[in-house]
């Protein structure tokens, strides 16, 4: 039985890049000489089994043969016969293909060091056709590299495969997977202009890809195509270290502008309503988690609003946070406010200005959280008032502090 390093853990400590999960293969060995060996299974598609001590995941040398379409269609082969090299040519892109053996020797059968120095994401073999799941994971490997380039070879079998039709079995759950982890990289933009490139997106987010060729105002978006400025939206919440729920939003956050008829453009007026449903559609279709589709839902609805928010007075304030359900929700509320200033500054040339409404709308929101409503509701209460006419009051009160602050 032989142990190697392999995959991540490899690649990361070649770029110099910290390592915080380790996966080895083991070559010339049953999967009852790992439980023998006090291994614990965990592998529901193929055997993969945890270290006794260090937890770390150990995964038979195996090999694997297309049966079905999609991810899942595949006949696993964990012989013991299996070699290193045929477990290594099985995966994905040849900067994943480098294993390690216990006295630091490096096997490389497919120059993946080579593609690691040249910044090149190149497929190991033809075999790569046969997982629909690897476009997206070459798409978020863009984002987390932006130098890195995709070889022409393999843009080219990406592109066949959409063409075949692969991408049509992914399922939802593997999607979600691959562009939340995409989102959170260092150029989420690159990863949908990969999956642009190759087709994949108008298959897997065609609420997304209708958006590029769709102008908008020259005064409000220099950059006009809305394509063009949901990708800066992008970037630039990563820039700003924004958390999922966040990018989630600012990737919904204008869908109902690929909806509006042509004869309209470059206006969108209402297209914040749309937004909001074709967002909450797509998150039902890709079952995103409620956080960040809840998020998704208020700032495409309110971000037009939340922009024009300074030129609000009291009362129209309180009914945007009331809206928001920012009093009983202060944490989305300032997730929100996020979003909308990635909107804000994902436009050309205004990448660094100021963003007041945030600041304003936070501020607007301490001072309504802070009137003491039980207090509003007992003098409510001692003038006789009743019912609906008790939260009125409460209201009032809020108002009142809002314009007192302003």
């Amino acid at each position: 039985m032989q142990v190697y390093r392999v995959g991540g853990a490899v690649r990361d400590r070649l770029l110099g890049l910290p390592v915080s999960d380790h996966d080895w293969v083991v070559v010339g060995a049953s999967a009852q000489q790992m439980l023998d060996a006090g291994y614990t299974p965990v592998g529901r598609d193929f055997p993969v089994f945890l270290h006794p001590q260090t937890k770390d995941e150990y995964a038979l040398a195996r090999t694997e043969r297309k049966s079905a379409p999609g991810y899942r269609g595949f006949t696993i082969d964990a012989d013991p016969s299996v070699t290193l090299e045929d477990d290594l040519a099985r995966r994905d892109l040849t900067i994943n293909a480098i294993a390690q053996a216990e006295d630091g020797t490096l096997i490389d059968p497919f120059n993946g060091q080579r593609d690691l120095q040249a910044g090149v994401l190149r497929h190991v073999s033809e075999a790569f056709a046969e997982d629909p799941v690897r476009i997206l994971r070459v798409a978020r490997f863009a984002a987390r590299w932006p130098a890195f380039q995709v070889a022409p070879e393999t843009a080219a079998l990406c592109v066949h495969m959409v063409a075949e039709g692969e991408v049509d079995a992914l399922v939802a759950e593997r999607v979600w997977q691959e562009l939340s982890r995409g989102l959170m990289e260092t150029r989420p933009s690159r990863m949908f202009a990969v999956l642009r490139d190759c087709d994949a997106l108008a298959r897997v987010l065609p609420e997304v890809a209708r958006l590029w060729g769709v102008p908008q105002p020259a005064e409000h978006h220099p950059e006009v195509d809305t394509g063009v400025h949901l990708m800066m939206v992008q970037d630039t919440a990563a820039r700003l270290a924004a958390p999922l729920p966040v990018r989630w939003a600012c990737l919904v956050h204008d869908l109902g502008k690929g909806s509006t008829p042509r004869n309209e453009w470059p206006r969108h007026i209402a297209h914040e309503a749309r937004s909001a449903k074709l967002a909450d559609a797509l998150g039902e279709r890709l079952r995103v988690p409620g956080d960040c589709r809840e998020l998704g839902a208020v700032v495409a609805r309110e971000h037009g609003n939340i922009h024009q928010s300074e030129s609000l007075g009291a009362a129209a304030t309180l009914r945007l946070l009331e809206r928001c359900d920012a009093l009983r929700r202060p944490e989305r509320f300032d997730q929100a406010l996020l979003a909308c200033e990635c909107d804000a500054r994902g436009r050309l040339g205004r990448e660094d200005a100021p963003y007041p409404q945030r600041a304003r709308l936070a501020a607007a929101l301490r001072v309504v959280r802070a009137v003491d409503a039980t207090a509003a509701a007992a003098q409510a209460l001692e003038r006789g008032a009743t019912g609906p006419a008790i939260g009125e009051a409460v209201r009032r009160a809020r108002e009142q502090a809002l314009a007192a602050a302003q």
